[in-house]
């Protein structure tokens, strides 16, 4: 790699200048400045946090983009207008449609793009539904994609800037696992497929930990982060992190350039074609989130910790502003917490692996039920907030009996149901031999929990939720137990002591609201017109999803499409001059021109 990384500001000179000024590493930041880059720009790229990937990081890094390559593959009936049709369903005039179909247009080439000119690449499931799978338009499969695990050995001495993944959803000290290997790794004492499958990916870890504090082999958003720092570093992109933003130089002409600070060096940094701002959006910024998220503690918050807002607060100043009429003002997950035993605070985000499986409940103070536990962690979220403005339901209990437990874990308590004591004794997990007991330690009236589980038990024996509907959407019984006896794969009774309680908060897992743009990503004044040479994307840009949640990915796929847009945008200015910022947008160099990538090895697609 021909990397030209820079991690000390004062390597850089007093006016340099670049073409493109990308502020945040996130997912949506590091594409931008790839696609940039592939465009033939110079391009900076600045990070205020010690590491790369923002939170798309920690995340599972899918993508949610209709009518890729590969997602027509395995959904060939797939149309951009009946995904069009859907997200007016689940979305409505929560946001623009205009940019909505910007997006739905835009958001396989650039995908087609980055597989065809950087190291980032798709793989596909034959079964990933849309959240909202009710609703007309919605699919099965397709719409999400995954990136392809990367080995982080290629990144050399780079390997250390990715942001490393939530300890909690590691194994072994520091192994990653997705999905595949979870399964895999639960079965590998009675299939010898999978005990093959674990036995490869942990001789691997241990290996790695030989010489490196975490494994290498990276999957989920590690992978996308580390595949993104791949190609920018092998394009010379250069990065600078650990480094603020102090200030948008702004003249008639518009945003020019930045102002830059890290350990009192000062540099103002001149941006030919613009600056895009992808921070991360509003969720850390003290005053911000206590007006748009009362209620909601920081700590609470799952995400990477660069998002302050401190990037949006220039840009308000320069001229733009929030968007209006989301659903939500932020995207939610259920979230347990711990200390750990350095002092750090663990925030565990319950998406998929506990909640909406058989044997389990969530109840509000009182111990009644009050939401259905299966549906999407955004919805969850948003339900322990509303129902709490009637009924104490923040914290929530999410409450299983032993064979649950031992079956599916519990939060940051693994399957198989040992090594208890010591989430016993810091009060993350509460035990009881009958719910009796367990209502008496969770401060609620034993019959009114013990009515809401022989209730919900003859619910689970019938396979019908009639309080919820739990279970009543493709969706949710994707996530639940079809291995299990019973007509519903989300229900199954709490049936068999002892009984287990951990709390759940409200966790905001990224922003929704953020700075009006148009369609190419541009930044909004308050008149509706475009602050030249100001961008953004990522959840520094104002959600097209109008903080509604129809499908997985729904912040990324967006985040990458309008990073694409917004380094067109820009690269084209850069090369036209910025005085004329209203001519239509096109690549500094045809698609057909760009210099494709080397075709790339079989073991580029396996870690």
């Amino acid at each position: 790699m021909t990397a030209l990384i820079n991690t000390r500001l004062a390597s850089l000179a007093e006016n340099e200048s670049f073409d493109v000024v990308v502020i945040g590493a996130g997912g949506a930041g590091m594409s931008a400045a790839l696609f940039a880059a592939i465009d033939g720009a110079r391009v900076l790229l600045v990070e205020r946090t010690a590491y790369l990937g923002g939170t798309t990081a920690y995340s599972a890094g899918t993508t949610w983009i209709p009518m890729t390559e590969k997602g027509l593959t395995v959904a060939p009936d797939d149309t951009v207008e009946k995904a069009s049709g859907f997200l007016d369903r689940a979305v409505g005039e929560r946001s623009s449609r205009t940019l909505r179909t910007a997006f739905l247009e835009n958001g396989h080439r650039a995908v087609s793009l980055l597989e065809k000119h950087s190291h980032v690449q798709y793989q596909v499931r034959q079964f990933h539904p849309d959240y909202l799978s009710e609703l007309a338009g919605a699919v099965h499969r397709g719409r999400a994609i995954e990136p392809v695990p990367f080995d982080g050995r290629k990144l050399g001495p780079l390997f250390k800037l990715v942001r490393p993944p939530i300890p909690e959803f590691t194994v072994l000290g520091g192994m990653m696992v997705d999905r595949d290997d979870i399964q895999h790794l639960l079965n590998l004492k009675r299939s010898w497929r999978s005990f093959k499958y674990s036995a490869r990916i942990i001789l691997r870890h241990l290996a790695d930990r030989l010489g490196h504090s975490r494994g290498t082999r990276l999957v989920m958003g590690n992978a996308l982060a580390a595949r993104l720092l791949y190609s920018l570093a092998e394009r010379g992109v250069s990065i600078v992190t650990d480094t603020e933003v102090a200030a948008l130089p702004q003249d008639a002409r518009g945003v020019h350039g930045v102002v830059l600070t890290q350990d009192g060096v000062r540099r103002t940094i001149h941006a030919r074609g613009g600056v895009v701002l992808a921070s991360g959006g509003f969720n850390r910024h003290p005053q911000r989130r206590a007006a748009m998220l009362p209620g909601a503690d920081a700590q609470w918050c799952p995400g990477a910790p660069g998002h302050t807002g401190a990037a949006q607060d220039l840009a308000l100043a320069a001229g733009a502003r929030y968007g209006e009429g989301s659903l939500s003002h932020a995207f939610w997950a259920p979230v347990s917490v711990r200390r750990r035993a350095d002092g750090s605070t663990a925030v565990f985000p319950h998406f998929i692996m506990d909640r909406g499986k058989p044997g389990m409940i969530t109840v509000n103070q009182q111990g009644r039920r009050f939401l259905n536990e299966s549906t999407s962690y955004h919805l969850f979220g948003i339900a322990m907030q509303t129902a709490n403005a009637s009924s104490p339901s923040v914290p929530a209990w999410l409450v299983c009996d032993a064979p649950a437990l031992k079956r599916y874990g519990l939060g940051m308590i693994r399957p198989g149901g040992k090594g208890l004591s010591p989430f016993l004794k810091d009060g993350y997990l509460t035990q009881a031999a009958s719910l009796a007991d367990l209502a008496t330690r969770l401060g609620m009236d034993p019959e009114v929990l013990q009515q809401t589980v022989a209730a919900f038990n003859a619910d689970a024996a019938a396979g019908v939720d009639h309080a919820f509907q739990r279970g009543s959407t493709d969706y949710q019984r994707a996530n639940g137990d079809a291995s299990q006896s019973g007509p519903n794969p989300c229900l199954g009774p709490l049936a068999t002591g002892p009984f287990f309680a951990i709390r759940l908060y409200p966790g905001d897992i990224g922003a929704a609201t953020g700075l009006l743009t148009d369609a190419d990503a541009r930044t909004l004044d308050a008149a509706g017109k475009p602050i030249p040479g100001l961008y953004a994307c990522g959840n520094d840009m104002h959600s097209i999803m109008g903080g509604a949640y129809p499908g997985p990915g729904i912040t990324i796929g967006p985040g990458l499409t309008f990073a694409y847009l917004a380094a067109r945008h820009a690269v084209a200015r850069a090369h036209r001059g910025s005085g004329d910022d209203d001519r239509a947008p096109a690549p500094a160099m045809p698609l057909d021109h760009r210099q494709p990538h080397p075709t790339l090895t079989q073991s580029e697609h396996n870690a």
